[in-house]
């Protein structure tokens, strides 16, 4: 009886000293946090056929905790349709295959979230010109971005756009385009003619002066090859190299002889019997090539020597510079371009900020070669830059960067200068103090000034090197 009442006692104090952690250990367990949600994000909500874009899914977990979701993670991509439009990888990048639109989801530990993506047909080719930028992607689809303050973007409305916006209409027929300061000409491959935006001095060619923010048809020929567009004049070339020019004339840059503004499309007498292969318009004047002998001509305000006759004085009718055989031409403000058939770069006119290139500031009446390089093959001249393509796919600047339109970051520059290291340009553009090029997988790469949001990449930063346009 003794012994038993001694086990008796000593089971309550081994309870009491196990509840206490008395004679023994314990640990606490936290659960781990649960994935609750999925959000797939990316760049852009469009994709041109042709290129790629990388998705990013992002995981919310219970504990409010987010995380990026890797293949490590144990995310799994997919895709909703057939695979026809896009294909998306294990690392979640999207590949456009169609023109259309497709949901992708990203799927871990039976959570799913989803974007939906829309692909474009690729771009085609991109202009530059004033403040604004226009593009043709290749189903001949028409988009517009910047400065839209007299409609020049050709959306119906005046506000600016700082993003990609197809011009009314909705056209698949564009061919090629002409941005002049606040207004823009455009051919369609039915070889009509259209324009939109700022009126003054009939610049739009419609027989008034009344701005339109809609692509309005300019007469009824449909036998229209090119267009050009300076700040306040245009040109249109038919297939038969006859060249018909309107707009403001006071300098004039129309080269019908007289100083009369033109509301409507007025024939230019050519210097040749076979008529004309190009135009490009300046501020106030205007260069061509004549389509038989491949000699250049100008015409129009000379204060600065841009017309490149060698003298100052304002010029009403085409004067030959040279004797020398042209390949393409450039206009800027007030300084000239020009390739020679032979591949060597020439430039001549106003030089304050170096844009002609030649190592110098002094303005310059004639032609001066640019460099010993004999490979250019495209050059196209802003306000106070100047930009140039070569035949290895190089980009080359000079002139202004006050607003980074040169695309390197840096100062003025005299003389030309390689931005960057890549060479697969094939063309480019230079707008009043923006830049856009083009790469041969036909993306769009644009630079400088982005105030109005000409730049296209849905915000208003300068971008002092080039950034990709989706």
């Amino acid at each position: 009886m003794k012994k038993f009442c001694k086990t008796y006692l000593l089971l309550p104090l081994l309870g009491v000293l196990a509840a206490c952690g008395g004679g023994g250990s314990s640990s606490t367990t936290t659960a781990p946090a649960v994935l609750k949600s999925i959000a797939v994000t990316a760049p852009s909500n469009t994709v041109p056929v042709g290129t790629t874009l990388q998705l990013t899914a992002t995981g919310t977990y219970s504990d409010n905790t987010t995380k990026v979701l890797t293949t490590a993670t144990g995310v799994v991509w997919a895709f909703k349709g057939t695979g026809a439009v896009a294909s998306i990888f294990s690392s979640g990048s999207v590949t456009g295959k169609a023109v259309g639109s497709d949901t992708f989801t990203a799927t871990q530990d039976g959570i799913t979230g989803s974007i939906t993506l829309s692909v474009s047909a690729p771009w085609a080719n991109v202009v530059a010109g004033g403040n604004q930028t226009l593009a043709r992607r290749a189903d001949g689809s028409l988009y517009a971005w910047g400065s839209n303050i007299r409609g020049q973007l050709g959306d119906s409305t005046t506000i600016d756009r700082n993003a990609p916006v197809q011009v009314s209409g909705g056209s698949l027929l564009w061919k090629q385009v002409a941005v002049g300061e606040q207004f823009v000409i455009a051919l369609r491959s039915d070889g009509t003619i259209w324009s939109w935006g700022f009126n003054q001095n009939g610049r739009l060619g419609d027989g008034t002066t009344v701005d339109h923010a809609i692509p309005t048809k300019i007469g009824k020929d449909t036998d229209w090859a090119y267009v050009a567009a300076g700040k306040g004049h245009a040109f249109a070339i038919k297939t038969s190299g006859v060249m018909y020019g309107w707009g403001r004339n006071f300098n004039g840059q129309l080269g019908d002889g007289t100083n009369i503004d033109r509301l409507v499309p007025t024939k230019l007498t050519s210097p040749t019997t076979g008529g004309w292969l190009s135009v490009s318009a300046g501020d106030t004047h205007t260069l061509a090539i004549a389509k038989d002998t491949l000699n250049l001509y100008g015409w129009g305000g000379n204060a600065n020597g841009q017309v490149g006759n060698g003298g100052q004085v304002d010029v009403t009718a085409p004067a030959k510079i040279g004797a020398f055989t042209w390949s393409s031409v450039a206009a800027g403000a007030s300084h000239s371009l020009a390739i020679r058939a032979d591949g060597s770069l020439y430039g001549w006119g106003y030089n304050l900020n170096g844009q002609v290139g030649n190592n110098g500031s002094a303005s310059v009446n004639a032609p001066v070669q640019i460099s010993t390089a004999t490979n250019w093959a495209m050059v196209s001249a802003g306000a106070a830059h100047s930009m140039a393509v070569t035949r290895d796919g190089q980009l080359w600047g000079w002139g202004s960067n006050a607003e980074s339109q040169l695309g390197n970051g840096g100062p003025d520059i005299s003389a030309p200068a390689q931005i960057g290291t890549a060479s697969n340009w094939i063309s480019v553009t230079a707008g009043s103090a923006h830049t856009f090029g083009q790469r041969s997988d036909n993306t769009l790469w644009g630079w400088g000034r982005n105030v109005e949001g000409q730049l296209g990449k849905g915000d208003n930063t300068q971008a002092p090197v080039p950034v990709s346009i989706p």
